[in-house]
């Protein structure tokens, strides 16, 4: 049984507001004044308008932005009129630009505009030496940076810094800021930047060293495996020389048969080395002009694995966003049931069930005043459903709570769109709370203990300048956020202290050891990476299941030439997934990527030691995240399986566009925006068996 329903049905409301035309006919920004000049750390305010073509409001709310990391607005929503004054503050210099978008049903209907804030450049103020040793050994290179600060406490990175030796016969650099020592001596090195020179001494002794050693652990790996390097410099006696720089390189022959190409690999400044490429590699350590080597050999991973369709539910009318799989509750014990969204489409969400995988059917269908339905999530128990909403009609968007306790017959329980015009683009359900990311900059935190009756009990936001938000996702108490540009951000909404006892344990969550001070009404930052793209769009928890290192991966996504689903053709997308590194929370750092060349990303699904890789129109991928992670992860043979869901019969033919994934039981689900929900398996051929 289909039971269509709508929450409002406001078709005569959209005919009056937007009649036949769209709003690039109708409207156009007016700024009150054509570019803005300001400093750091000052303020000044605009008076931004939507004016329709007979230059009078046009009772059209809009978005107000400001450049990420530089420039921040507020308010960053115009009120129902379509009129904003905005307060600009600069925080970095350079020519920003204030953008403005409409809020629209159809995203192709948006409208731009941006003007310029010029914000001058401050003075520099100091040069900072990356280290400042006192002595270096003869026959070193040293690499030397520096940074740059103005006075407005920015670091400039752009300015170009000039390094000098007072003595180049001594030391002096290489065109690379490394500097090499050539004989025993005292110089002065400097770094000049604008008006400002900072110095110091170094004087060139005599190396001690006259040997070097090099230990490996074996003398066979994978490709994708990390070898650590044990090397030691020794004097004349014997004894290491602990201060003197080791310098670690490779060479190596490909396993390609006659071609004999040259393999591909990485070392580190601290020695540790992975292979792409199966061959032959001679490992090599260096210092003083002495040096140590080892032959090892690489093969390849081998961790193919075959994938099987299990199952399709073509869906070919509207385009398909997110899933989420459970099982089902009272008279439905012992079913499975899946929910699939719609992006830019009618505001439908697909029930299914699931139960026998290989003959998935629509038991449901809801049908809300939206054009997208972004996110589905099911709570933990079974019994409550929440749906996203944008592009309503009457710009109530927001969220769409259910009762799903039968999904044959699944019922509206309410509607939060209190604040919430721009719309809620993705929902997280954990512990009777809705955490709702809405108008792209905060999320919301609702309670439903109550479904009937949703309130909000806390919210929480950046105070970085354009900060902006896409996703959250929530494990054990903390919110995992994305936030393009600003990263990835942990956030304690009620994480339980990590015990003393507890912090032996391999498998653990670092993070909760700072917990313990957070809640849903006052949420706490626990630990954050920037994004260095700018295009952070999922995360990821989890602790390594082989190693115990705990990682947030954090996926970005990019549409260069733009998303063209809504013309009817395919996209071409761009993405990789950061595997960041969080063991030391006030310490993150990046150990890998795993990126697909010509191919997007988007979300993202770890379970074991497994990858499930939302890759677009690269298809799903499966990938071996086992062990310790370091350099380019597609290149090193680390991909299980690869699954393209192209149909025939999709809304965009013969196109793959996967949305995510999710695994349930024996099975791997994922939802592809062309052609609907896609279930398959993987097969472990050495084990004659199915693997989970």
């Amino acid at each position: 049984m289909n039971a269509m329903r709508q929450l409002i049905a406001p078709i005569l409301l959209f005919a009056m507001v937007f009649g036949q035309e769209s709003q690039q006919d109708k409207f156009h920004f007016e700024f009150d004044m054509d570019s803005v000049e300001i400093n750091v750390g000052e303020s000044k305010e605009i008076t931004i308008r939507l004016l329709d073509e007979s230059g009078n409001l046009a009772q059209n709310p809009f978005y107000v932005f400001g450049a990420r990391k530089s420039l921040s607005v507020s308010p960053r929503i115009s009120d129902s009129t379509g009129v904003a004054t905005v307060t600009l503050k600069a925080h970095k210099p350079g020519r920003l630009m204030l953008r403005t978008q409409t809020i629209t049903v159809k995203r192709d209907d948006r409208i731009r505009d941006n003007i310029v804030v010029n914000v001058p450049y401050p003075p520099i103020s100091q040069v900072t030496f990356n280290q400042t040793p006192s002595k270096l050994y003869l026959g070193t290179v040293t690499p030397l940076s520096v940074a740059v600060t103005d006075e407005a406490g920015l670091n400039r990175t752009e300015i170009n810094v000039q390094l000098v030796s007072s003595n180049p016969r001594v030391a002096d650099f290489d065109m690379f800021g490394n500097l090499e020592t050539f004989k025993k001596g005292k110089t002065t090195i400097s770094a000049m930047a604008g008006d400002v020179t900072e110095s110091f001494n170094i004087r060139v002794v005599k190396n001690p060293v006259r040997n070097v050693t090099l230990n490996v652990d074996t003398e066979e790996i994978r490709t994708g495996d990390v070898l650590h390097l044990n090397a030691n410099a020794l004097n004349r006696g014997g004894r290491s020389v602990d201060d003197a720089p080791i310098t670690y390189t490779y060479i190596g022959q490909a396993d390609y048969g006659t071609f004999g190409l040259p393999a591909s690999g990485l070392v580190t400044d601290d020695g540790r080395f992975v292979a792409e490429t199966a061959g032959l590699y001679t490992l090599t350590a260096s210092s003083g002009g002495y040096s140590a080597q080892k032959t090892i050999k690489v093969v390849e991973r081998d961790v193919k694995q075959k994938v099987s369709l299990v199952g399709h539910g073509l869906i070919s009318e509207v385009l398909t966003s997110d899933l989420w799989v459970w099982p089902g509750v009272d008279q439905h014990e012992g079913k499975d049931f899946a929910v699939t969204g719609t992006w830019g489409s009618n505001g439908e969400a697909y029930f299914w069930d699931v139960t026998n995988p290989d003959s998935m059917i629509i038991i449901d269908t809801v049908t809300v005043d939206a054009r997208t339905v972004n996110d589905v999530k099911i709570s933990e128990d079974g019994r409550v459903g929440v749906i996203s909403r944008e592009g309503a009609s009457n710009r109530k968007n927001g969220f769409v709570i259910l009762d799903v306790t039968d999904p044959y017959n699944v019922k509206i329980t309410a509607e939060f769109n209190d604040d919430m015009t721009g719309g809620v683009h993705n929902v997280f359900i954990y512990d009777n709370h809705v955490y709702a990311v809405n108008n792209g900059r905060k999320y919301d935190i609702i309670n439903i203990d109550d479904p009937n009756n949703p309130f909000r009990v806390g919210v929480f936001e950046l105070d970085t300048p354009g900060h902006s938000i896409h996703d959250v996702w929530i494990e054990d108490g903390i919110a995992y956020s994305s936030n393009w540009s600003d990263g990835v951000v942990a956030v304690d909404i009620g994480a339980k202290k990590l015990q003393e006892t507890d912090r032996s344990k391999s498998q653990f969550n670092p993070l909760l050891a700072k917990a313990g001070q957070g809640s849903p009404s006052n949420p706490v930052k626990l630990a954050e990476m920037g994004d260095p793209t700018g295009r952070n769009h999922a995360a990821f928890p989890y602790v390594s299941e082989s190693t115990g290192q705990f990682y947030i991966v954090g996926g970005d996504e990019i549409f260069p030439w733009g998303v063209r689903a809504t013309r009817g053709e395919p996209s071409n997308p761009r993405g990789g997934y950061h595997f960041l590194n969080f063991t030391d929370p006030n310490n993150p750092r990046e150990d890998a990527l795993y990126q697909v060349p010509e191919a997007g990303s988007h979300n993202l699904w770890i379970f074991g030691d497994m990858l499930l890789a939302g890759n677009y129109q690269g298809g799903l991928r499966v990938v071996d995240i086992s062990g310790e992670l370091l350099g380019d992860i597609y290149k090193q043979g680390r991909e299980i399986a690869v699954f393209q869901s192209a149909h025939k019969d999709g809304k965009i033919a013969n196109a793959p566009m996967v949305w995510g994934a999710q695994p349930y039981k024996d099975y791997i689900f994922f939802a592809d925006m062309n052609s609907g929900l896609w279930c398959i398996k993987l097969e472990d051929e050495d084990k004659g068996s199915d693997a989970p």
